[in-house]
């Protein structure tokens, strides 16, 4: 672009010499006319930024109402109970950390809960685990009627938890149940049912958890159609024998999935509570009484609030160490695809 600067001539007149500079006028316009363009299209951008942000707002709002609602207000009362004297009848009323000196010095029932539980996590999860991935394998293979299968396992997982599947499991271990009437046909007599026996009872309730593996099969059984076929075939080129290519191949391309489930399935055994509810209501002589169990007892039966909602958030405590331990710990046997640990 050029414009036109005033010089002074030989003649000592006033000339014009013409020059190019980004500051003459065409420039000038047209570097407005740009920007006001630029500020339009910013200013559409925005108001559709922002039409963007009302929507999805409006479509997070009832999961966030719910959130707040039913979550996060109840998290909140429930760590202030915790630290009050409450009964469901007085108002609550301070009393610092002599709620959790309760559980820990005192409590000798916390004790046999938290014993009952532990024990109940450290046999179910490893014996639901190993069992969904062996018919994870099985279902792996190219079987007709492979989808009906599927659906058949899981079957167990959506209704398991559940109050009447609890219920037909209690008439099975009952006293009059299939199991004793089985047992009585092969001459194995039995003083009491497996269930009003303490040292068998709390081994019903875990088979029973057991038999709930469809949700970790489907998982695994996704791992497995990720893990590369040429990886086998390379291992059977070479001679490799099954348990060595699972040992070699499958263990490890697995350990990701080992560990979501694992910690999926931890947390999901420390909340046990509707077996123990209403096949045993924690007996005989509290050898079932899960920690869940426990807690309910304590606010819903002795209305003891205020030590419920501590009893609560101890086991919030004891999930989240182990989960940051198991996290901490997974460089150390978990491997993933991108080398990435």
């Amino acid at each position: 672009m050029r414009f036109w600067n005033a010089t002074t001539n030989k003649e000592g007149r006033e000339g014009a010499q013409e020059t190019d500079s980004p500051f003459s006028y065409e420039n000038q316009v047209t570097m407005q006319i740009k920007q006001k363009g630029e500020n339009e299209v910013k200013g559409k951008m925005k108001t559709y930024k922002r039409q963007d942000n009302i929507a999805g707002y409006l479509m997070l709002a009832p999961w966030l109402f719910g959130f707040i609602l039913m979550w996060l207000l109840p998290m909140l009362v429930s760590i202030y109970y915790s630290f009050t004297d409450f009964n469901l009848l007085n108002t609550p009323s301070l009393i610092g950390w002599e709620n959790y000196i309760r559980i820990f010095t005192q409590d000798k029932t916390f004790i046999k809960a938290i014993t009952v539980t532990f024990s109940y996590v450290l046999f179910l999860v490893p014996l639901r685990l190993a069992f969904a991935l062996f018919v994870a394998m099985i279902l792996n293979k190219n079987h007709k009627g492979l989808g009906l299968y599927r659906t058949l396992y899981y079957v167990p997982s959506i209704i398991g938890g559940s109050i009447a599947v609890s219920i037909v499991w209690k008439q099975i271990f009952g006293n009059k149940g299939v199991v004793m009437s089985l047992l009585a046909a092969f001459g194995i007599t039995q003083k009491m049912s497996l269930l009003g026996n303490p040292k068998t009872a709390l081994g019903v309730i875990i088979l029973m958890g057991v038999w709930q593996f469809g949700s970790s099969m489907l998982i695994f059984l996704a791992a497995l159609k990720q893990i590369p076929t040429s990886l086998y075939e390379s291992a059977m080129v070479d001679g490799a024998k099954p348990w060595k290519t699972f040992a070699s191949i499958t263990l490890p391309m697995l350990t990701p999935t080992i560990f979501f489930n694992l910690i999926l399935q931890i947390i999901n055994g420390f909340r046990v509570f509707t077996e123990s509810y209403v096949i045993t209501d924690g007996g005989p002589l509290d050898s079932t009484l899960s920690y869940v169990l426990y807690l309910y007892r304590r606010a819903f039966t002795y209305f003891d609030m205020g030590y419920s909602c501590a009893l609560a958030w101890v086991l919030v405590l004891i999930i989240g160490v182990f989960t940051v331990v198991l996290f901490k710990t997974q460089n150390n046997w978990v491997h993933y695809e991108s080398g990435e640990e």
